[in-house]
């Protein structure tokens, strides 16, 4: 509570905090979106479960309200737009810049993987059938398709910042224009190809626009909000009613055609929407934050936000199965069959945030510590030089991409001994290994270590 303090005490007058109170709110929403519509069913076969919006027609145009992936990938924009600028202009290079945001984002995802990697082992051992672990265990790793596609947007931060600079806003349209063409392909052939670039050229089109909020590009100013928020909205609304797009933001199983995996023009036009909403608060946002309450609860959400997500859907794996298998808590009834079950979830959220507060508290302060203790203690001599350096940190990302990859493109089925794909868990681990030993090389750098110069 004291560092929150003096962070919040030492926050810089300029600083856009409505940036930070977006991404917290962003998070909150999808970590209590993704809990309140899953529902988890028991039977003989052990648990189970499937998406409250398959049975809840109802419920699909108020995803419009809970799809704010969009607004993190904006304000992502905005906060990688801001520290790279700043480690540039401060002499820094952006191999640099690329090792310290691996601090904060692959040691909280290697204590959840190794977290889930131990624990299938203990179930196994404890007779738990094979399927039934690999089923916790996707379930409990389902955040990873967002970091997944996250690490990607920020290892190209410095060239697509770059682009920024030279072409402005074109760069995102010519982004929305491919997925514009990703979308034909998939409407009119069933070819599968188009829609791996769209998980790209959607997000980082949202995260070019908050590269235009950052630099001042994109106005802010009242009479530029509403139009987007007008006019994004009704070409969302005529994009899923009259046109061929689902009315959900979120995914709906046994669906043909989604809007999220991967991303749609309607989303996009959703996220415009939202982009003219946020500008449109953003004044009366910042007038609340001066507020020293208000503004700290903010910093502490934010200082442990990716732990939050990676972390929320463990807790609700925990908590389904601790009232199934041990009847310490009942299970929210399947909705359709009782009018019970929205009552149920209230309970049933609070026992959840509690069980993820017990969480965070105990695996937070890997992501408060940052780069400062996820520094390896050997390295190669090698990644003293520049170009080593580049190129580790380059091998280092591309790895734990593709085993996030393989771990993410899995289905709930039965993974081995640890209920994770050996591959993707050994190729995570090793780039996480490597990006390790590079800032541990940069560190002894800055302190003046005449080993690695």
């Amino acid at each position: 509570m004291h560092g929150l303090r003096e962070l919040a005490e030492g926050t810089p007058p300029e600083r856009e905090r409505y940036i930070d109170l977006l991404r917290a709110l962003a998070i909150v929403i999808v970590v209590l979106g993704h809990w309140t519509v899953i529902v988890v069913t028991g039977g003989a076969g052990g648990l189970d479960g499937f998406s409250a919006l398959e049975v809840l027609p109802w419920g699909r145009p108020i995803t419009w309200l809970l799809q704010v992936m969009p607004v993190f990938f904006l304000v992502g924009g905005f906060a990688n737009a801001a520290s790279l600028t700043s480690r540039t202009r401060g002499r820094g290079d952006a191999g640099d810049w690329l090792l310290d945001r691996s601090a904060r984002l692959v040691p909280p995802t290697t204590v959840l993987l190794m977290t889930l990697a131990a624990a299938a082992l203990i179930a196994r051992l404890a007779g738990v059938e094979p399927v039934e672990v690999g089923r916790a265990v996707w379930l409990a790793s389902i955040p990873l398709w967002f970091l997944l596609v996250y690490l990607v947007v920020v290892f190209l931060t410095p060239l697509m910042h770059r682009l920024h600079r030279r072409f402005g806003l074109v760069v995102p349209l010519v982004l929305v224009g491919l997925v514009a063409a990703g979308d034909v392909v998939r409407l009119v052939s069933d070819a599968s190809a188009p829609q791996w670039g769209n998980y790209l050229f959607a997000w980082l089109a949202v995260h070019q626009i908050g590269f235009a909020w950052q630099d001042g590009t994109l106005p802010v100013r009242p009479t530029a909000a509403v139009p987007l928020l007008v006019g994004g909205s009704a070409v969302a609304v005529l994009l899923t009613v009259a046109g061929p797009y689902p009315v959900s933001m979120v995914d709906v199983p046994g669906t043909s055609f989604r809007n999220l995996s991967p991303p749609t023009l309607a989303l996009l036009a959703l996220a415009t929407a939202q982009l003219g909403l946020v500008l449109l608060l953003r004044d009366a946002g910042n007038r609340w934050l001066r507020g020293f309450g208000p503004w700290m609860a903010v910093i502490a959400v934010n200082s442990v936000i990716l732990t939050v997500l990676l972390w929320h859907m463990s807790a609700f794996v925990l908590v389904a199965c601790a009232g199934y298998a041990f009847g310490l808590f009942p299970l929210p009834e399947p909705p359709g069959r009782t009018g019970a079950w929205l009552l149920w979830k209230l309970p049933w959220l609070v026992l959840l945030l509690l069980v993820l507060g017990t969480l965070v508290a105990v695996v937070g302060r890997v992501e408060r510590r940052g780069a400062a203790s996820s520094r390896s203690p050997w390295a190669p001599r090698a990644l003293g030089r520049p170009g080593p350096r580049a190129l580790a940190t380059c091998i280092g990302y591309a790895a734990c991409v593709l085993g996030l990859l393989g771990v993410a493109v899995t289905g709930p089925a039965e993974h081995g001994t640890l209920g994770l794909p050996a591959a993707g868990l050994a190729a995570f681990l090793f780039g996480a290994a490597v990006l390790r030993a590079a800032r541990g090389v940069r560190g002894r750098r800055r302190n003046g270590d005449p080993a690695v110069t």
